[in-house]
């Protein structure tokens, strides 16, 4: 066996920053996330929100921490004395060369159990479809009354309270009380969201604070469920906080992650509501006016078509004095234009009615064969002649006769 003197050259000296390295990389390797239960020591909660304490047994201890943003997350205050189940990481504090464990998460001791019973019960009634999506109800838009089911002492009922006279103070409340924690509660409850669901109220709200599994174990009953399901109205639940699970939430038509949530997701924004009916309201009177105006642009144009009935008797009586007025021309005309032409026929006639032209100081001379002699050479010497003049007569006889040459 070599045996390395004092005075023999130094080689891979590890630093003890570097020693505790890499005891703290094969803890954290060797080690995954693994529960460890034991009774709670030494606690100290820390300005900086973290918690420090140790977990012993009857043989052993072992240092832990829990930082503030996991210690946030717990919903109950750890005390010395707790048997409590510590869900963690080994690993090694460097500074001080000090084994720990970083808790990641605490139940209380025997939880285990509760989520195996939880975990049986939630793919019982799941493979029943008691949870399906298919026979989740609505929520009404806007309700006119709420019931709520929880405890009158519950602080989460002062939140949900709040909240709807915040929100919406017109709905009427209606509570159904009911203890929400120990022994037989989860039946208490079963029979008040049965006598809610009786109720003329639009929804139910099912709510309870925050706590550990122990507290809203009444909230992973059967019975709960069924009475959910079982009610004519929509169920919301509110029960913990955001982080915590129960079978009423899976069988609930919602889930709220606060109670507060809960009374948020039923009761509308009175603020947003009022704003919305100022909306439609401007809307509506716009689209009045612009409706209005429309109309009454195509009132006018059917007025101007339309005509008054005395204007339109007016108008009939001046188209009736009209036609009446070229009857009569044409009647006038009918009569006028025959004596006119009678008057131009019976002019013609006189200017070739012989005693006309007599008038003119003409004479007709009648021969003794009695009629009118136009050729002065059918006349002899001694002929008796009738000169008849427009006013009587004369006889005479024919001294000379003057033949008119015939012309070439």
């Amino acid at each position: 066996m070599f045996i390395e003197s004092a005075n023999s050259p130094v080689r891979n000296v590890l630093s003890v920053a570097s020693l505790n390295r890499l005891v703290r990389d094969c803890l954290e390797t060797a080690f995954p996330l693994t529960w460890v239960g034991g009774e709670i020591s030494n606690l100290t909660y820390a300005a900086s929100g973290h918690v420090y304490f140790s977990l012993k047994d009857s043989t052993a201890q072992v240092r832990c921490v829990m930082w503030r943003n996991k210690a946030q997350l717990l919903g109950w205050r750890l005390e010395n004395g707790q048997k409590i189940e510590a869900r963690a990481l080994v690993s090694f504090y460097e500074p001080r060369g000090e084994f720990q464990l970083n808790v990641e998460a605490i139940r209380r001791a025997g939880q285990g159990d509760l989520f195996e019973q939880f975990t049986r019960l939630k793919t019982r009634l799941e493979a029943e479809g008691l949870f399906s999506a298919d026979i989740k109800r609505p929520l009404p838009e806007h309700p006119h009354a709420l019931a709520i089911v929880t405890s009158p002492q519950a602080a989460a009922l002062r939140d949900v309270l709040s909240t709807l006279r915040r929100r919406a103070p017109h709905i009427r409340i209606d509570l159904y009380p009911t203890p929400v924690q120990g022994e037989g509660a989860g039946e208490k409850i079963a029979q008040a969201l049965q006598v809610a669901g009786r109720s003329d109220c639009d929804a139910i709200i099912l709510c309870r604070g925050g706590g550990s599994i122990e507290d809203l174990w009444s909230f992973n009953d059967e019975a709960v469920a069924r009475a959910i399901r079982a009610s004519k109205m929509p169920v919301v639940s509110g029960v913990g906080h955001e982080t915590d699970f129960t079978i009423a939430d899976f069988a609930a038509d919602l889930r709220a992650p606060t109670p507060t949530a809960a009374a948020e997701l039923l009761s509308p924004d009175r603020e947003a509501l009022l704003n919305r009916l100022s909306q439609l309201n401007r809307q509506m009177r716009q689209q009045t006016s612009r409706s209005l105006a429309e109309r009454g642009q195509q009132i006018d144009w059917l007025a101007s078509r339309l005509t008054h009935p005395a204007q339109r008797l007016q108008q009939q009586r001046e188209s009736l004095r009209h036609q009446g007025f070229r009857l009569t021309n044409a009647a006038r005309w009918q009569i006028s234009a025959p004596k006119m032409k009678l008057n131009g026929l019976s002019a013609s006639l006189s200017q070739l009615d012989p005693l006309a032209v007599l008038t003119r100081g003409y004479a007709i001379a009648i021969g003794p064969d009695g009629k009118a002699v136009r050729d002065a050479g059918t006349l002899t010497v001694g002929s008796e002649l009738r000169l008849n003049f427009a006013r009587g007569s004369a006889l005479g006889t024919v001294n000379q006769v003057v033949a008119t040459p015939e012309a070439d």
